[in-house]
C-alpha cells in the first residue's frame, strides 16, 4: 500500500513537471507559437528588403527613375516645361452661394 501511494505521488510530481514546468508541455507550445510569429515577421521583412534592394538597384542604374521620383515626390519641373494645376470647380473645396 505504501509503495502504491509513493508510486502515485511520484507519478503526480512527474506529470505536474511534464505539464507545468519551464520546459513543460505548455511552455513548449508557447515557444513554438513565438517561433512561428517570428518566422512570419522575418518573411515579411525579407520581402520588404527585397523590394528596397530592387528600388536601390533601379535608382543606381537609371536617371529616369530619379527624375520620376523627383517629379512625383518633390514636384520637380524641368527647364522649358510649364506646370499647370487643373482645379475642378465643383470640387469639395469650392463653396457656392
Amino acid at each position: 500500500m505504501i509503495f502504491a501511494l509513493s508510486g502515485l505521488a511520484v507519478l503526480a510530481v512527474l506529470l505536474f513537471r511534464f505539464w507545468f514546468s519551464e520546459s513543460g508541455w505548455f511552455a513548449v507550445r508557447e515557444l513554438e507559437a513565438n517561433v512561428e510569429t517570428q518566422a512570419r515577421q522575418t518573411a515579411e521583412l525579407a520581402q520588404r528588403n527585397r523590394v528596397l534592394a530592387a528600388e536601390v538597384l533601379t535608382t543606381k542604374e537609371g536617371h529616369e527613375v530619379v527624375e520620376a521620383r523627383a517629379r512625383a515626390d518633390l514636384g520637380m519641373v524641368a527647364e522649358g516645361e510649364t506646370f499647370y494645376v487643373v482645379v475642378d470647380p465643383a470640387g469639395p473645396d469650392v463653396q457656392t452661394p
